[in-house]
């Protein structure tokens, strides 16, 4: 309670002042009186002010509760899911090795869950994938000879990104 103490401090203060002024009287007791008066009424001001304030500032920060309840900013991460598989489409960008070990198995996966829906096995689906589609997608694709050589590129991922789509 600082605020009261500081409050109590002040009074005494003027408390000392009243009488020192009464005991000199460079005015008339009723002048030093109402001076008094005012002072007092100015530290009961003040002191009134800081515990509203006060009060104020711990309603606001009042309970764990409330705090727990109150919105916070939330910071917006990407999902590690989209990380990866940004980075699988620049691999597979970059060199078949890539496009063959990591983009072509998730694609093989979500065309056979979407091929699944419709009651069609991968292996059977070579006409509602088409030839390019097809070829990529197979499970028996063999593996690149040259892990090195250039991948797909962007438009022909997206164009295999569509066909799957379309199923």
């Amino acid at each position: 309670m600082r605020p009261v103490r500081q409050a109590v401090a002040q009074t005494a203060t003027v408390s000392v002042a009243l009488v020192i002024a009464l005991g000199l009287r460079p005015a008339s007791v009723r002048e030093i009186l109402a001076a008094y008066v005012l002072a007092l009424t100015a530290i009961a001001l003040l002191l009134l002010t800081r515990i509203a304030r006060d009060a104020e500032e711990w309603e606001r920060s009042s309970s764990e509760f409330e705090r727990a309840l109150a919105p916070r900013r939330v910071d917006r991460v990407r999902p590690a899911e989209l990380i990866r598989a940004e980075r699988d489409l620049v691999l597979a960008n970059g060199n078949a090795g890539d496009l063959h070990s990591r983009l072509l198995p998730q694609l093989r996966d979500v065309a056979t869950a979407r091929l699944a829906d419709r009651g069609v096995r991968l292996a059977d689906a070579r006409g509602l994938l088409g030839e390019d589609a097809w070829a990529l997608l197979r499970s028996d694709r063999p593996p690149p000879a040259d892990r090195g050589q250039p991948g797909l590129s962007l438009k022909q991922i997206a164009a295999l990104f569509d066909r799957i789509e379309e199923l």
